[in-house]
């Protein structure tokens, strides 16, 4: 007799990653349940990652959460492994932020698709394999710049894949100054490049949606008119 089989399809044109969907189920009862074993992450090593400064504690916001700024275009999505990154995550919360409420402050600005995002699905298996007490911790996700693409699929996919309340936890944030009336300026440092790209969507609103309006800023070039009928006048003079 043939065995029972499953077919999952996924929107691929969305950029979901479908590893934790194709994860063999009897691997993952084989699995230790690896957020009850501190010893076991306290002998990995991530210097490495502390040194990229993707995910940093940083103060707090004005409901009192202490802040983990999380800068996407930090994130070497290539070489770590969702594993890795989830272990991280785990490690820093516990060590840096072992009780109380926090929240994430995720700059979104610049980010790759293919350089810097590890997908929803992993960052979904992140969140539900943390410990409920992280879970019920964690008070607001503030998603900075979000793109009209990250936008579409959260609005779409975002209540059957965010699970255990992360979805209404998202609170998007188009503009630095409207971080401001959550978060006190000083209270968590910007990046130059996230302050740039917040000037560029200030002058060029479209920009949220994906539009250019002026890829080549010609309407910073002189006018060929007005240079025409300079040289037109100069000669009739």
């Amino acid at each position: 007799m043939a065995e029972d089989f499953s077919v999952v399809v996924l929107a691929s044109d969305l950029g979901i990653d479908a590893r934790p969907f194709l994860t063999r189920s009897d691997e993952i009862d084989e699995q230790e349940n690896w957020h009850d074993c501190p010893q076991y992450l306290g002998d990995e090593d991530f210097s490495d990652l502390d040194l990229l400064h993707f995910f940093t504690l940083q103060g707090s916001d004005k409901s009192g959460n202490r802040i983990f700024r999380v800068v996407g275009k930090y994130f070497p999505a290539r070489v770590v492994s969702a594993e890795r990154l989830k272990k991280y995550i785990f490690q820093k919360i516990s060590n840096e932020c072992p009780e109380g409420p926090f929240c994430l402050v995720y700059m979104h600005s610049t980010v790759q698709k293919d350089e810097n995002s590890p997908g929803i699905t992993i960052l979904r298996w992140i969140y539900e394999d943390l410990p409920s007490e992280i879970k019920d911790r964690l008070q607001v996700v503030y998603f900075v710049h979000p793109g009209l693409r990250s936008r579409l699929v959260i609005a779409t996919l975002g209540r059957l894949l965010l699970t255990g309340g992360l979805y209404w936890k998202i609170k998007y944030v188009s503009r630095l100054q409207y971080l401001w009336e959550e978060i006190k300026k000083g209270e968590v440092e910007v990046p130059d490049f996230v302050n740039n790209h917040d000037n560029v969507l200030e002058h060029r609103p479209l920009t949220d949606y994906g539009i250019e309006p002026d890829p080549f800023h010609l309407t910073e070039v002189q006018s060929s008119s007005f240079s025409l009928n300079k040289y037109e006048n100069s000669w009739v003079s």
